[in-house]
């Protein structure tokens, strides 16, 4: 079955690599339609895969990844306005020049094939990729989490009707369709079918893709990230801004995980910060020092300020200044987003 669909997909990239910018654009405004005009039936399906999660006993923020509402359904249309804004880099020559010989040399974008993508919880992502996919002149195939097998299932059924209805082969958009893991492995076996894997999500998949797959990966890190509280901090805005940075959304992968200090402000400054971020619902974690400013802290060791929570959890540690904060940051980050909150335009910079 995965074969099947990889080759098919394989064949409906190679007729879909010439196709206009106009004709792509025409697809993702199609997607937008049929997205709208199924906002009901989305979340009725999205509503199926919640109440199997939630019976799995999976966390608040799991259950957070995994919810489509209207809020997030339209934010996904406004994601493919957004790609169909983009310039269409197919075709269009990066670099050009002449050899002593005479002949014209040119370096000329296209399209890499088939894209294969991995993710998890979020389904939303289905749409997001897929619209990357078709706006590059690449066939896509897709392989949610069996967590979000329904939403998944059903979003994918949307793209292919508008694939089939504007003309165009509906395999370009692939779904590897079930539960087993095994099936991941299978996809990622299908070298000369599928041209290039992407894993988004943590770093276990990360791991378990670049293991297992025999074609080549684009593998981002996770978001372990940082914000410093430099001792010129407007104590207010830094508060706000670090209790929105982890509550706003704790399981996507710029929330804020770790917040550091400096020692100059630290005893005036993380009692009350803490305090507001533990009265809201975060844990907080952090350094036997932390906790002699802030009692209710769960000391941890150092092995966990690599860790990602993706989670109602915060880890903290006193700083002597930028330098030491920036080599923190430097040791444990994915390199993902990083923020100092300073009144100090030299070390922001």
């Amino acid at each position: 079955m995965v074969k099947d669909i990889c080759f098919a997909a394989k064949q409906a990239a190679n007729a879909f690599m010439n196709v206009s910018a106009a004709q792509k654009n025409g697809i993702l405004e199609g997607i937008k339609q049929q997205i709208l005009s199924n906002v009901s039936s989305i979340i009725k399906h999205n509503a199926v895969d919640i109440a199997l999660a939630q019976g799995a006993g999976r966390n608040a923020a799991f259950i957070d990844r995994l919810t489509l509402n209207d809020k997030r359904i339209r934010a996904m249309c406004d994601g493919l306005d957004a790609v169909v804004a983009l310039e269409d880099a197919v075709g269009k020559a990066e670099e050009e020049y002449l050899l002593p010989s005479g002949l014209n040399v040119k370096k000329v974008r296209s399209p890499l094939g088939v894209i294969g993508i991995i993710y998890e919880a979020r389904p939303n992502v289905t749409v997001d990729a897929a619209a990357l996919c078709i706006k590059s002149s690449n066939g896509v195939i897709l392989r949610g989490s069996k967590d979000a097998l329904n939403s998944n299932r059903y979003l994918v059924s949307l793209m292919k009707k508008v694939l089939a209805e504007q003309g165009f082969d509906a395999a370009l958009v692939g779904f590897i369709d079930g539960a087993d893991r095994a099936l991941t492995q299978e996809m990622l076996s299908q070298e000369g079918l599928i041209d290039v894997v992407i894993p988004r999500g943590g770093e276990e998949l990360k791991k378990f893709v670049l293991q297992h797959a025999a074609m080549p990966v684009i593998a981002s890190s996770g978001g372990n990230c940082h914000a410093y509280v430099e001792k010129t901090a407007d104590f207010d805005m830094a508060t706000k801004i670090v209790v929105n940075a982890k509550i706003q959304r704790p399981s996507v992968c710029n929330a804020l995980e770790t917040l550091l200090c400096d020692k100059d402000i630290a005893a005036e400054f993380l009692p009350n910060c803490l305090a507001e971020l533990h009265s809201l619902g975060v844990e907080i974690r952090g350094t036997e020092e932390v906790k002699s400013v802030y009692p209710a802290t769960k000391v941890i060791g150092a092995e966990e300020f690599y860790t990602e929570y993706n989670d109602m959890i915060i880890k903290t540690a006193i700083v002597g200044g930028i330098d030491e904060a920036i080599r923190h940051i430097n040791t444990y980050s994915t390199n993902h987003s990083e923020a100092i909150i300073t009144r100090d335009e030299r070390k922001a910079n």
